[in-house]
């Protein structure tokens, strides 16, 4: 008599969705895409704010003051947005704060968790072009990028946002 063996099949990997909290309009778009997305994919949402450093290095009291002000308001607004996510997802999102370049900082939190799956970013919608993250994704930072990205164009209504997800 031969023995069948049964393999359960783990549950697939779930997907996070990255988005990049700045102070631009189209964060609202792609912060709203990925919300979408993740909520009819079963996945989740991870935001990342970055804080920029300085360049006072000789005034290091009043550059730890600053530092420890932004780190307060960006917590702050990952905090609201976090409610927004819940919101729309039903669950809660990871909250990162980091400091250094936004460019580094990404690609560092994608090296340092591999559960997040995809970068959303949306465009600028000005005529200069669709932003620096998305200039430097799509150039010479692609190459170090081991996740897919997805652009959104930034100018969508949440209606078109809603129908495309």
């Amino acid at each position: 008599m031969t023995e069948t063996t049964t393999t359960e099949s783990s549950p697939p990997p779930v997907r996070i969705f990255l988005v990049v909290v700045d102070d631009s309009p189209e964060l609202k778009v792609a912060l709203r895409y990925a919300c979408l997305r993740a909520r009819k994919s079963g996945g989740k949402v991870a935001l990342l704010t970055v804080l920029e450093q300085g360049e006072m290095q000789h005034w290091m009291a009043v550059e730890n003051l600053i530092r420890e002000e932004q780190r307060g308001e960006a917590e702050q607004k990952l905090q609201k947005l976090a409610r927004e996510v819940n919101q729309l997802t039903g669950t809660l999102p990871a909250l990162y704060v980091r400091e250094g370049t936004v460019h580094e900082e990404v690609l560092a939190l994608i090296a340092e968790e591999p559960s997040i799956s995809i970068l959303v970013l949306a465009a600028g919608t000005d005529p200069e072009g669709p932003g620096p993250m998305i200039s430097y994704y799509t150039g010479r930072g692609l190459a170090r990028l081991r996740i897919p990205l997805t652009i959104v164009p930034g100018g969508l209504s949440t209606e078109a946002l809603d129908a495309i997800t």
